[in-house]
């Protein structure tokens, strides 16, 4: 009896010690990114990697409504400024909560180089591309045309990093790209030859460009660091590299203007924040450390199922035949993709293990 008391007590004494969370907002990211504080077993990680990509996935698939929402009550330009400009300020926090914004302060000029070109792929030019092809084209249409992007990322990896293809991924992006093909065309091919391609789906294409731009340079820019740091300076360089067009572009009663957006503008904005911006990139970021660029983008392969269930179910928007079949086909070539990248990466363990 007195062993107990004794191991109770202890218990309570270790409670006590742990670091309370000085808000609400810090008591998530505690949730979320505790793993870095306190390791788990060595047979734990990999698992840990692949639910953070696969709950980054959901994050950007619901990111398409929910900005798709933005750009119908917000100045899109400002809308995107304040977002990365919360988020920044939500990871800095988190940073000084840790104890290790010195961090920032030994970052060399190599690495504030590559963040800050990444910055402008994948945050500046991205974003403003993304939010303004909303504008023109549905959340799920837009969803299904980035299943592009897997393939121009594993080709990429290929070409810059000697990271191999087989046959699987190679039939498999020759499958995302005609399911993408179907989509954008309605089910009518001809439309494709008769530059049925609109501004809409052309700023999606930039969007799959930037961001396998910051993918690559992501891996590189990651050497040495953890993927917190570079989540804030990409998000706080983004931020400000979007501020001056915004105030070109949109006007300062922009500013005072969004304030009075409707409520469910607030709250996919507040969604994209936390969840689409936060908690999506720290995760991406640590996919592609632990992983490599590949299998990290081969995680993109799910963000078209729930980029067109979400349109669905927040916005209403109609399942056309075309955007279902043409979508179908996406996902089973990405699928294949990663079975390929699974293959290659399973075949190096065999040989050693014989």
């Amino acid at each position: 009896m007195q062993t107990a008391l004794a191991a109770k007590r202890d218990g309570k004494a270790k409670i006590a010690h742990l670091p309370r969370p000085p808000s609400l907002i810090a008591g998530v990211f505690i949730v979320c990114l505790e793993p870095r504080m306190n390791p788990p077993p060595a047979t734990a990680p990999a698992w840990g990697v692949h639910l953070k990509l696969l709950g980054m996935t959901a994050l950007w698939g619901a990111s398409y409504p929910w900005a798709k929402s933005i750009t119908q009550a917000m100045p899109v330009l400002t809308a995107a400024s304040l977002r990365f400009f919360l988020a920044a300020l939500a990871l800095l926090f988190w940073l000084h909560h840790l104890r290790r914004l010195r961090s920032l302060l030994t970052l060399n000029r190599r690495q504030w180089g590559a963040m800050t070109l990444a910055a402008i792929c994948g945050i500046t030019v991205y974003t403003a591309s993304f939010m303004y092809g909303l504008r023109y084209i549905p959340a799920g249409k837009a969803a299904v045309l980035f299943s592009l992007s897997p393939v121009l990322t594993l080709l990429s990896a290929a070409w810059f990093f000697g990271e191999r293809l087989n046959a699987r991924i190679v039939l498999g992006m020759v499958l995302a790209v005609c399911g993408a093909a179907v989509v954008i065309a309605q089910g009518n091919p001809l439309t494709l030859l008769r530059g049925g391609i609109g501004l809409g789906e052309l700023l999606i294409f930039l969007c799959v460009l930037c961001w396998t731009g910051y993918t690559l340079i992501g891996r590189r820019a990651l050497a040495g660091m953890d993927a917190l740091t570079t989540t804030v300076c990409t998000l706080l360089l983004g931020a400000l590299l979007l501020l001056p067009f915004a105030l070109a572009i949109d006007g300062l009663a922009a500013w005072q203007n969004i304030i009075y957006a409707p409520p469910a503008a607030w709250l996919s904005l507040l969604c994209l924040v936390f969840g689409s911006t936060v908690l999506a990139y720290v995760w991406y970021f640590d996919g592609i450390r632990a992983l490599g660029a590949g299998t990290a983008a081969g995680y993109l392969t799910f963000e078209p199922v729930f980029g067109v269930l979400f349109a669905a179910l927040w916005l209403g928007e109609a399942l056309h035949w075309s955007l279902l079949t043409g979508g179908g086909v996406a996902f089973a070539g990405m699928l294949l993709m990663y079975v390929g990248r699974r293959q290659l990466t399973a075949a190096p363990s065999r040989s050693a293990a014989d």
